[in-house]
């Protein structure tokens, strides 16, 4: 029953009937080249492609300018096959790897993962789904352009000022005007690294709690700093994060499929990478070699 589930046993399957209609078929695109047969499935996709554009069904007319249109499509798709006009385009040769790499994709998707395989890829990826560490802070913000060579020390004496007062003293007035708000609720590590820094977020992680510290410098300028909370990052159990986990882990067995598939057609194939001519080897196209005769 567990083989039944794995998604690359469904994918082997397909790709099983998919070389098997080629071979089947394989010998007859020559006889069938110069026959087009337009059947009731395609006259449906025309329909429903019109439909789907203008909102209503095709006239008659309309509908026989679509057939015409098709068979031109055709003849002349398959007269640039024959010609090998597909063989040298990157567009064309990008998306038929697309196409192929998308039935994979389809064949990765088919088998829902069970609750241990999803446990076992959290255990395996800790990293991807840490719950990054919160903080709460206040900040007072002083701007070396407006204050110059003073500015470390004007911040030091605000800072005495800041820690004989009460911790619940409105600070909006102090220091300079600053774009970014004076307090922020809990917010993630890497959140304030791209609003002050990675070096700033770094320093607020050993901070005292309740108590103002600084001068700490960040990209804008000096800050003192006061950390109100603080959220140890954690490990989310897998019912509080299943959605991300199976996301991923999806995209990892995406991957993977790719990849095997990629290898089996591989193996088909003895490639030889041709070194180009060093140099020193080269020689102008039209040159000549002469044998200079011997000095007397």
């Amino acid at each position: 029953m567990q083989l039944r589930r794995e998604p690359l046993v469904h994918f082997l399957l397909l790709g099983a009937a998919l070389f098997g209609v080629f071979a089947l078929v394989g010998d007859r695109g020559s006889e069938r080249a110069s026959h087009i047969v337009v059947t009731p499935g395609h006259l449906e996709h025309l329909m429903v492609s019109f439909t789907r554009t203008w909102q209503r069904p095709p006239t008659a007319p309309e509908l026989a300018g679509l057939i015409d249109d098709y068979i031109r499509e055709e003849v002349l798709y398959r007269e640039a096959v024959a010609m090998g006009l597909d063989r040298d385009d990157t567009i064309v040769r990008r998306r038929l790897r697309q196409k192929l790499e998308f039935l994979t994709e389809e064949t990765a998707a088919m088998a829902a993962p069970s609750d241990q395989e999803l446990q076992t890829f959290l255990q395996q990826h800790l990293d991807t789904f840490r719950v990054e560490p919160r903080l709460a802070f206040r900040h007072v913000y002083l701007s070396r352009d407006r204050r110059g060579d003073a500015a470390s020390a004007e911040a030091r004496q605000l800072l005495m000022q800041l820690t004989r007062g009460d911790a619940a003293m409105d600070t909006t007035a102090l220091g300079d005007p600053f774009l970014l708000p004076p307090e922020f609720a809990l917010v993630s590590r890497s959140e304030i690294a791209r609003l002050f820094g990675d070096a700033f977020a770094t320093q607020l992680q050993h901070l005292e709690l309740g108590r103002w510290t600084g001068p700490i410098e960040s990209a804008y300028g000096l800050h003192l700093v006061c950390v109100l909370e603080r959220v140890d990052g954690r490990i989310p159990a897998l019912v509080e994060g299943r959605e991300a986990v199976q996301r991923e882990w999806l995209a990892a067995r995406r991957k993977a499929v790719h990849e095997q598939f990629y290898q089996r057609l591989r193996a088909r194939y003895t490639v030889v990478v041709e070194q180009p001519q060093a140099a020193s080897d080269r020689r102008p196209i039209g040159a000549e070699t002469r044998t200079l005769p011997e000095a007397r």
